[in-house]
């Protein structure tokens, strides 16, 4: 009994290690007023190896897509995007007007002061795909992010 327990622990910190070379700042979802059924959440992520994030989802949303937001010519556009590279060692912002990622088809309301569970699937470079859960503090609706996060960095 006591082997299993000790085989499933060092499983679970090698599983656990292996993902933990993609780390997390700072993340936060805008609030929403009751009928809006999207909203978007942001953060900074850094990866120790190359990887790409290539999908999320979150309880409280239908789905959650990436989106890139960029300026074609005199207009600031938004597109959906299927991946989003997190080359090794350099952090890459999601944040309003850069890339970041769509809550939608809300559930509910999100409010500043609540959080939201996300789960980040990044891929390896041999396809292998991983995910991770992290909890997303919800912010006011006139919260802008952490000071330098307002751009994406390759």
């Amino acid at each position: 009994m006591k082997k299993n327990s000790y085989a499933l622990l060092a499983l679970y910190a090698l599983a656990s290690s292996a993902f933990a070379q993609v780390k997390v700042d700072a993340p936060w979802a805008r609030a929403t007023v009751p009928v809006q059924k999207a909203s978007g959440a942001f953060m900074q992520l850094r990866s120790a190896k190359d990887v790409r994030l290539v999908g999320a989802s979150s309880p409280v949303a239908g789905s959650v897509e990436m989106h890139k937001m960029e300026m074609r010519g005199d207009q600031m556009k938004m597109q959906q995007v299927d991946s989003i590279a997190l080359p090794a060692g350099q952090a890459v912002n999601l944040a309003s007007g850069a890339y970041h990622l769509m809550l939608i088809d809300l559930k509910r309301q999100l409010k500043a002061g609540d959080s939201v569970p996300l789960t980040l699937i990044v891929e390896h470079p041999n396809k292998r795909r991983e995910s991770m859960t992290i909890d997303v503090p919800v912010k006011p609706l006139n919260f802008t992010g952490p000071p330098g996060a307002h751009t994406a960095a390759h």
